[in-house]
């Protein structure tokens, strides 16, 4: 980690900052319209993702309860990393709507299932049909990057099949037991998983004014976030921005290019975040409420 923000740190001294200022000034509405648009539908579609976890265990908490839970955890998860958003603020919403720890922990796992499974389609078809042009000082060539996608797509269909033909869904680990879903389950995670990346690289595409061919941005945003999952950055800072400018900076102007990625971060980071935080605030004051009125002797 120390190494990477040494990095960033090295590459933004090199950046003209006041021509990103500059870029950003002069920003078209319309595309910052679209990208609101898209950065609502992504965050609607996540939002769901937790309802497969709902048909998985079978708890009975509302739809409009469960979306607003897993829009607060996405939220804190993407600024803050997996641990405080994904696993943490999960348990502690859910926890007190009166769910236990294993229904909790499947639907967490249904969910970030639902998420990385949907990556792992989306990026086989990506690299295995359009793999973005890396440098030539990363020694990858496309063939390389195209049998990666196809493992990747042979990786998310076995999944599929795995929870269509295997006789006995369930496994014994350690004394946990794991039940694969369905099939019919299995297919809707991979749908809605790969749809909301989608959603993700659209509103990066608008932003950069569809002056990119809108599958190289999708198969950069893939790689971006994998390069941000394995530096444990919170929200990927800096490490997405130095990727998309390696790869994309000789297509449009560098400014240009960190304008876009400078207005993706305030609508799809920032501005979630802080509705999140306002609605965590009101789920704990009627948490807290609630509580009160249990504790009141009849």
């Amino acid at each position: 980690m120390v190494m990477v923000v040494a990095l960033l740190a090295f590459q933004a001294r090199s950046i003209e900052w006041h021509e990103v200022l500059t870029a950003l000034e002069n920003y078209p509405l319309s595309a910052a319209w679209s990208a609101v648009l898209l950065a609502i539908t992504s965050f609607t579609l996540y939002s769901c993702f937790d309802l497969l976890g709902r048909k998985y265990t079978g708890h009975g908490l509302g739809t409009c309860t469960v979306m607003a839970t897993t829009f607060v955890s996405y939220a804190f998860n993407l600024n803050l990393g997996s641990l405080v958003g994904g696993v943490a603020m999960r348990y502690r919403l859910y926890s007190r709507l009166g769910l236990g720890p294993g229904v909790i922990t499947r639907v967490m796992s249904i969910s970030m299932l639902t998420n990385w499974m949907g990556y792992v389609f989306l990026a086989g078809l990506v690299f295995s049909i359009y793999p973005p042009a890396v440098p030539a000082s990363w020694g990858i060539q496309p063939v390389v990057l195209r049998l990666g996608g196809a493992g990747l797509l042979c990786l998310a269909l076995g999944y599929v099949c795995a929870c269509a033909f295997l006789g006995n869904r369930q496994f014994n680990i350690r004394g946990h037991v794991i039940a694969l879903p369905s099939a019919g389950l299995a297919c809707l995670q991979l749908l809605m998983g790969a749809a909301n990346w989608l959603c993700m690289s659209g509103i990066i595409f608008v932003l950069l004014q569809q002056r990119i061919e809108f599958p190289m941005v999708v198969g950069v945003l893939l790689l971006g976030a994998v390069a941000g999952v394995i530096t444990h950055i919170p929200a990927s800072l800096g490490v997405l921005e130095a990727v998309f400018v390696a790869l994309l900076s000789h297509q449009m102007p560098q400014p240009d290019l960190l304008a876009g990625l400078v207005a993706y971060r305030v609508i799809y980071y920032i501005a979630p975040l802080a509705i999140a935080v306002l609605a965590y605030l009101a789920m704990e004051v009627r948490g807290r409420k609630g509580r009160n009125r249990r504790s009141v002797p009849a």
